[in-house]
């Protein structure tokens, strides 16, 4: 079966800016807001164009819990539009283009803004179940006595505060934090520190030298309510070294980890959409695609190893395409560790876990890594979990573009142990 083509017009996205102990300026609908009116404002179809919006998003607010809908109603979306939310954890943005680009092909829809958002800076404190519990009873006392009664059960601890943020990150099934899941990782494929570290400066290296080659141009300024403007994503670095890097304590396997704050992705604030449109949305609004999405893949693993994940979902495509690694032109793995993805490299090398794991006869090859994440990545960047799947989709879509490339992955690895892929064309 010919499925119908799906093409990516155009993108922006916020800068990403890192969490700092404190609420950051922006909510995650201002953040959407600011990136979708940017795009919509330079699109020769407009919001009115739109068919629906669709928004990953992994921590919303309550008071914003359809985030989607939220965002297309303050970009200027008619309220005919719908507007929906989806989560996938770390994929939650490429999660919305591959819904997008299934209703697409449906025909159900001809052009959609697809992407996603999040601003861990405000993921919330929690009370304790025991907290709640005692509340409950405060709440329910119908007297004085009953009051007493109450206030004398209470305790201090009750006040310490569950942190939202760290909840989300832990895998309740094999009760691992996502640091710790690379742990194992690192310690499979026996990835040293300094190794870690070594990659860590370069994604920094690449991030800087990628914005002063004018290569972020998918980055839309933002200007806070107090006035202060930002620009570029704020958590580079163009200091880093190994050296410095070593200095770090480990964070999830205390003392003799590997996993530091230095070799991981940053906590961050950001938003990124993507124009999606069927063929006949072109012709009619006279649209210039940036590229194809011709193809996507999704899979499961252990979860306490989902760093993974891009392997598991990359291959298939490769597969079902006839293609090696180094066929592509560009790929995009995000960097939620750099333990992850140089795991993800050292797997597709091992021939016993392509066999195993994978199905293959034998080892994939050496990925060229002077084709993968070529301007760096979220260990630079930042890591806004809803946002990032969309970040690395846009990004190798404007690689390819300016390198002249025709064929690129972005993949992902997802939180609960999965993986996400989609593979990119040009003409």
């Amino acid at each position: 079966m010919v499925q119908a083509a799906v093409y990516l017009v155009d993108g922006a996205r916020t800068p990403f800016l890192k969490a700092r102990n404190a609420p950051g300026p922006f909510a995650a609908a201002d953040l959407a807001v600011a990136a979708g009116r940017a795009l919509m404002s330079r699109s020769k179809a407009g919001a009115e164009a739109l068919d629906e919006v669709i928004l990953g998003c992994a921590a919303p607010s309550p008071d914003e819990v359809n985030i989607g809908r939220v965002a297309a109603l303050r970009i200027g979306c008619p309220q005919r539009v719908p507007g929906w939310t989806v989560m996938r954890n770390c994929a939650s943005g490429m999660q919305a283009l591959d819904s997008a680009v299934a209703n697409i092909r449906l025909g159900r829809s001809h052009m959609v803004l697809a992407g996603g958002v999040d601003a861990l800076s405000r993921a919330p404190l929690l009370f304790s179940d025991a907290m709640v519990r005692w509340l409950s009873g405060w709440y329910g006392a119908r007297d004085t006595a009953q009051r007493i009664a109450a206030l004398r059960k209470f305790r201090l601890g009750y006040l310490a505060p569950v942190i939202g943020l760290l909840k989300g990150l832990t895998d309740p099934v094999v009760g691992l934090s996502m640091g710790q899941t690379a742990e194992i990782l690192a310690t499979r494929f026996g990835l040293a520190r300094r190794t870690q570290d070594e990659f860590a400066v370069r994604s920094h290296s690449r991030a800087v030298a990628g914005y002063a080659a004018g290569h972020f141009g998918e980055v839309v300024p933002l200007v806070a309510a107090d006035g202060t403007a930002y620009a570029a994503d704020d958590g580079l670095r163009p200091d880093s070294s190994a050296d410095k890097l070593a200095q770090l304590k480990p964070v999830f396997d205390r003392p003799l980890g590997t996993i530091t704050a230095g070799n991981s992705s940053q906590v961050t604030d950001g938003a990124c959409w993507l124009l999606l449109a069927s063929e006949s949305a072109l012709r009619r609004y006279d649209l210039t695609p940036l590229a194809r999405i011709s193809d996507s893949q999704w899979a499961g693993l252990d979860p306490a190893q989902m760093g993974l994940g891009p392997v598991h979902a990359a291959t298939p495509i490769l597969r079902r395409h006839g293609l090696a690694l180094n066929d592509l032109d560009a790929w995009e793995i995000n960097e939620a560790f750099a333990a992850q993805v140089l795991a993800c490299l050292a797997a597709w090398r091992d021939a016993d876990y392509c066999r195993t794991e994978l199905g293959l006869d034998g080892a994939a090859g050496s990925l060229d890594e002077g084709k993968l994440n070529v301007d760096g990545g979220a260990i630079a960047l930042g890591h806004p979990v809803g946002a990032s799947g969309a970040r690395i989709v846009l990004h190798l879509a404007h690689t390819l573009a300016r390198s002249g490339g025709r064929r690129g992955i972005a993949a992902i690895c997802i939180g609960g142990g999965q993986g996400g892929a989609m593979l990119l064309e040009r003409d």
